[in-house]
């Protein structure tokens, strides 16, 4: 896959969920540098003074220093009507809508260990709302204002791990797979597992972000009239914010992580790359695609 050149961002307007730290903070601080006008959002509009730094309030402050134009949008993305308001605050306060960044997500409520079929059915449909429906619907919202300004991107931050083990002779490296060896009592046993039949720590979130990308896949040619492209990044075991104050993530020594600006520069270069019907429908890991494309991360 060859480099293209990128086209600098200046008058487009970016929504980017999930935006108070971590990737989707990256990448709208990236979206900023390149000239691009920033909604933001999250749920997390004070400091709780808990384990996770970071508000929407305060990624603003840091786009504005940079020079940029950013505006806070609080938002629970299993609510409609915050979907609704998301979009409406990037109409009314930039005239329309450029680039849309999915990078909310949620793993809630269940023990990861757990059989699956244990999980309550609310838990279960939580993580499709906020991981597959938020996408969706914004995407409803969005494209028709994409359209009347020549064309847009969508820009998905998935998993690799919603792979796993597409061949059973090629397991995934990912650090959330691991193996069954025959237990019998329902939980998933310890790795070196001498069945070869995979088991995700997080079923539900996996499930959804492979609905995602299917999705994805499903809207690009539908989408390529309108001037209106979507790509799926897997960022990798990346070293955000919430990884590192996860004790039990943080043990894991095997697992080689990523910064966080690989996948903002990756979904930066897809925002901004002149030819984007190259990648539409697409999904890519952003360690690799930085790599083989000479990207160099901003910080």
């Amino acid at each position: 896959m060859e480099r293209q050149n990128e086209a600098g961002l200046s008058g487009k307007v970016a929504i980017v969920t999930g935006s108070s730290r971590g990737i989707g903070k990256r990448t709208a601080l990236a979206l900023a540098r390149r000239g691009a006008r920033l909604v933001v959002t999250a749920r997390t509009v004070e400091e709780s003074g808990g384990e996770l730094p970071g508000t929407i309030g305060q990624t603003v402050k840091e786009i504005e220093s940079l020079g940029g134009e950013a505006v806070a949008v609080a938002a629970d993305l299993s609510d409609e009507g915050h979907l609704e308001r998301i979009a409406r605050t990037a109409i009314d306060r930039f005239g329309g809508v450029d680039i849309l960044v999915n990078n909310a997500a949620v793993t809630v409520g269940y023990n990861w260990s757990a059989p699956l079929l244990e999980m309550p059915r609310a838990d279960w449909l939580h993580h499709f709302a906020v991981n597959v429906h938020a996408p969706f619907t914004l995407a409803q919202l969005v494209v028709p204002s994409m359209a009347a300004r020549g064309g847009g991107r969508i820009l998905n931050v998935t998993t690799g791990s919603a792979e796993a083990h597409r061949l059973i002779e090629e397991p995934s490296p990912a650090s959330s797979v691991r193996y069954y060896h025959g237990d019998e009592t329902g939980g998933i046993p310890a790795p070196g597992a001498s069945m070869n039949i995979p088991a995700l720590w997080s079923p539900a979130y996996f499930a959804s972000k492979r609905a995602l990308d299917r999705m994805s896949n499903v809207l690009a040619p539908q989408l390529v009239a309108k001037n209106v492209f979507i790509m799926g990044v897997m960022p990798g075991w990346v070293a955000t914010e919430s990884a590192e104050a996860n004790t039990e993530l943080g043990e894991r020594q095997d697992a080689k992580m990523v910064s966080m600006d690989v996948p903002a520069r990756v979904l930066a270069y897809f925002a901004a790359c002149e030819n984007p019907l190259e990648y539409t429908g697409r999904v890519f890991f952003a360690e690799r695609e930085l790599t083989e494309l000479g990207l160099e991360t901003d910080d």
